[in-house]
């Protein structure tokens, strides 16, 4: 698969994402539908059904995955009907593709996108803890460069103070704060935190990235307000389900230090 077709797949893909009230993230069926090549809900439904039905016997338990739902769709001359529809999971929309029918382009092209997502997921968890911290470091930087291009995009000067919102939404705090509380020196933040609070501040700026393009954002006000919205919902999320929240969590060894011990092991094999 090119990596132009990879990239399309998977901003398709996450576009159509949505988060519930949990921090947790599901696709809709009827909006998946399209994506996979199927223009009919009754043929789609059947191959939602192959899909519960692969997951039943992989003893997974079939409604932690696809969850029924109910949403009112416009059936014309101003009129609304309420139709079936499912959330799924990121586990449910791999099944789907799965069984669907691979004659279909768009079937066989989300296999393969699938097969490489589950790949890279498993190649992942086998990481050492260093190696993910590292891996987490790299995408904050390039999502961190991805985020001010489209703050710049939307009218967006003052870049200090875009910035110091998201901190405050997901800290509670300005970044001086943070670096004081932590004891560290500036700009030094992402640099000493571990992994866990790395992936919050990955979700913080790929999430406000999303929404900023989404809802047309524009002007320092608007867009400092929602990376710190963006950030206050993270927040809340981590205190939902009892997390530490990441003004409290330890700070590490710098990054650049595990990137020179990680360069000194190549050498050494």
């Amino acid at each position: 698969m090119s990596r132009e077709i990879m990239n399309s797949l998977n901003k398709n893909f996450e576009n159509i994402k949505k988060v519930d009230e949990n921090g947790v993230e599901y696709w809709e069926a009827r909006e998946l539908m399209p994506l996979l090549g199927y223009d009919r809900w009754e043929n789609f439904e059947n191959v939602l059904k192959k899909a519960q039905t692969a997951c039943f016997e992989s003893g997974q338990k079939t409604e932690d995955h696809f969850r029924e739902s109910r949403k009112m769709v416009e059936v014309g001359s101003n009129t609304v009907r309420q139709v079936r529809d499912w959330k799924l999971d990121r586990y449910a929309c791999y099944l789907i593709a799965q069984n669907g029918d691979p004659k279909k382009k768009e079937i066989a092209l989300a296999q393969t996108y699938f097969a490489v997502q589950t790949r890279k997921q498993e190649i992942f968890e086998q990481l050492s803890y260093t190696d993910k911290r590292l891996f987490i470091r790299g995408q904050v930087s390039e999502h961190n460069k991805k985020l001010f291009s489209t703050a710049k995009k939307a009218g967006v000067t003052k870049f200090g103070s875009f910035n110091d919102a998201g901190y405050r939404g997901l800290y509670g705090m300005n970044l001086r704060n943070i670096e004081n509380r932590k004891q560290i020196k500036k700009g030094e933040l992402l640099d000493r935190a571990g992994a866990t609070e790395l992936a919050a501040n990955l979700f913080r700026i790929t999430q406000t990235d999303a929404k900023l393009k989404k809802d047309r954002i524009k002007g320092d006000r608007n867009a400092s307000q929602t990376h710190f919205m963006v950030g206050g919902k993270v927040r809340q999320t981590i205190k939902d389900i009892g997390g530490t929240m990441p003004e409290d969590l330890p700070v590490e060894k710098h990054i650049k230090e595990l990137e020179k011990e990680a360069k000194q092991a190549k050498q050494l094999k």
